[in-house]
């Protein structure tokens, strides 16, 4: 009987087979109540901050987060004075610096950093973005022998190099220093670069973990602004104005959305609504965003297009359309994004249905394996990592979608669900000699399977991750801030919320309840099969709302057929569309129940 008073709206199953559960328990309840008492905020966003974990002490720095309270000595990062000096050499002495970056956003957005901040001192650093089908992730004997004989005396590593021992060593034995700037976990021992900032590797206990590879990035350019401002080097870049990329790479890596990454992000909006940065500015022109950009837009619009040049096409027009400063440049790149992204959308959507029709298969039924593994020849290896994060969210479990090649060999991505560490899993296959080559992060990962070794390796990773994926499950009831109407989701309320954000990973948006609903519209648009829907209150109030990609699914299935049918209970998340100069409040369905 007590548990069931966790139930919101008494909902124990959804159509989804999910539990509707109460955000609050009564200690929140109390501070919540406490807040609004005491530093005059409204009740909602009080609740909204208290099921956060925010205590009474911390609200007004967490409504008012800067990253010059949040921020520590960059110094207190294992290996940064080493490397800030190696950096202050080669800036001094006018070395040619070569800049080597992952392919995706978090890459792209630390090489634009550091390239932004070493052309404004004068410099011409190299690029080089690996091609993710014929060079795979991380540096390469090739591309370090190419950046040689393009002149460079001192390669730096961005979002990449912790695990790169071959190529590292490769690179010393050529006589050419190499640093690594990283945040990916990492174990045993380290590579022989002549310095390492990673948060992440052992020996490190600054705390940062959870800084992308940009944020790390960004705590080296303040350690090397103030070096060089010591060695009297002048003028210096503006590393505040630099925040929007901090900001891109932190919400598109997914990273816990605290402390020092929630103030950059925050931060970084500001300086991106400015449009100072032309990449952004002309790529969230090219996706026909309007209104303000936000982290929505950052992490399901803007990103997404970045990463389509490494999934498909070119994997460098990423950073390079983020660090260009010339506007007919970065409109013409940014028009290839959109393109690619397109193509790309295209090819996710034959791969995706496969991939959930060999999973369903798989599961039927029962319960399922703990963690779902899938592979095809005919998946492109650009796309495998969407498709894993597709199956994570349809099955609700860990999943890895691997792109195989005509030996039975292959490349994939996998991504986690909360409380499942999928990196880590992956490190100790690595060590275990299951697999070759993998590493990652805990809710994403990326590994190398030689011919024969899929079998084993998911093998390993069912029995390792069971108890987890069970735990994690067990809790993975929607958690309810709070019961609306559609007369009460305005958009003065939505302003009012935002006051607790930017939301994203470890500070999520709050999720509304609204209940007894009546669906007096709904369809499916869309490449991705979203299902779109319009309702009405009781008391006639109406509200628009979309299920992405839910058609076909059981609570796509349940919309569609609530049309002019009887009350239902939605939950999900409120956001504002702007249209035409208008601003209108539209619900992302999360879930649904019937009323009963």
């Amino acid at each position: 009987m007590l548990q069931q008073t966790r139930y919101f709206l008494g909902v124990e199953k959804s159509v989804s087979g999910r539990q509707w559960l109460d955000r609050l328990d009564e200690n929140s309840v109390r501070t919540a109540t406490a807040m609004s008492q005491q530093i005059e905020v409204s009740e909602i966003v009080a609740r909204v901050m208290a099921a956060r974990g925010v205590a009474l002490e911390e609200a007004e720095q967490f409504l008012a987060p800067t990253i010059r309270d949040l921020m520590p000595d960059p110094d207190q990062l294992t290996g940064m004075s080493q490397l800030v000096e190696r950096l202050v050499s080669a800036v001094v002495n006018n070395e040619q610096i070569a800049l080597f970056g992952d392919y995706d956003v978090d890459g792209a957005t630390s090489v634009a950093l550091m390239t932004r901040y070493l052309s404004g001192i004068g410099l011409d650093p190299l690029i080089y973005i690996p091609d993710r089908i014929f060079e795979g992730y991380g540096p390469n004997n090739g591309a370090i022998d190419q950046l040689i004989n393009d002149g460079a005396t001192l390669i730096v590593t961005l979002d990449c190099g912790t695990t790169s021992h071959g190529p590292i060593a490769h690179a010393k034995s050529k006589n050419v220093d190499i640093v690594v700037i990283d945040h990916h976990l990492v174990e045993g021992e380290l590579p022989s670069a002549d310095a390492l900032v990673n948060p992440n590797r052992p020996d490190d206990i600054s705390g940062l973990g959870h800084l992308c590879a940009a944020g790390v990035t960004f705590m080296v350019l303040v350690a090397l602004n103030r070096r060089l401002r010591d060695e009297g080097v002048s003028p210096l870049p503006d590393l505040m104005a630099m925040t929007d990329l901090v900001a891109l790479g932190t919400v598109c890596d997914v990273v816990p959305l605290k402390g020092l990454n929630r103030a950059f992000v925050q931060r970084g909006i500001e300086v991106m609504r400015k449009g100072s940065n032309m990449g952004i500015a002309s790529l969230a022109m090219a996706a026909r965003v309007s209104g303000p950009l936000n982290p929505y837009h950052l992490g399901f619009v803007v990103g997404p297009r970045i990463n389509a040049g490494g999934r498909i096409g070119d994997a460098g027009l990423g950073a390079k359309l983020l660090a260009t400063s010339d506007e007919h440049d970065a409109m013409h790149i940014a028009a290839q994004l959109d393109q690619l992204n397109t193509e790309r959308q295209q090819i996710e959507k034959q791969a995706v249905d496969e991939a959930v029709a060999v999973a369903e298969a798989e599961i039927g039924e029962s319960d399922g394996p703990p963690v779902i593994v899938v592979a095809s020849p005919d998946w492109h290896q650009g796309v495998v990592g969407l498709v894993a994060a597709r199956l994570k969210e349809r099955f609700n479990r860990p999943a890895f979608a691997i792109s195989q090649r005509p030996d039975g060999s292959g490349t994939g991505s996998g991504r986690s669900i909360s409380g499942v560490d999928l990196g880590a899993a992956v490190l100790e296959a690595v060590s275990k000699g299951i697999i070759p080559k993998g590493g990652g992060h805990a809710m994403a990962a990326g590994i190398s399977v030689a011919s024969g070794e899929i079998g084993p390796f998911r093998t390993f990773l069912c029995e390792k991750l069971e108890d987890a994926v069970a735990a994690a499950q067990k809790d993975s009831g929607i958690k309810i801030d709070a019961a609306l109407t559609a007369r009460g989701a305005t958009v003065d309320f939505l302003h009012s919320i935002e006051k607790a954000g930017p939301f994203g990973s470890g500070n999520p948006g709050p999720v509304f309840a609204l209940p007894a609903h009546r669906v007096t519209f709904a369809d499916i648009v869309g490449v991705g099969g979203h299902v779109k829907v319009s309702m009405v209150s009781q008391d006639r109030a109406r509200i628009n709302g979309i299920a992405f990609r839910a058609a076909g699914s059981a609570l796509g299935q349940f919309l569609l057929e609530a049309r002019n049918s009887d009350p239902i209970h939605v939950v999900g998340t409120l956001s504002i569309n702007h249209w035409q100069g208008r601003e209108e409040v539209q619900l992302r369905i999360m879930d649904a129940a019937p009323i009963g």
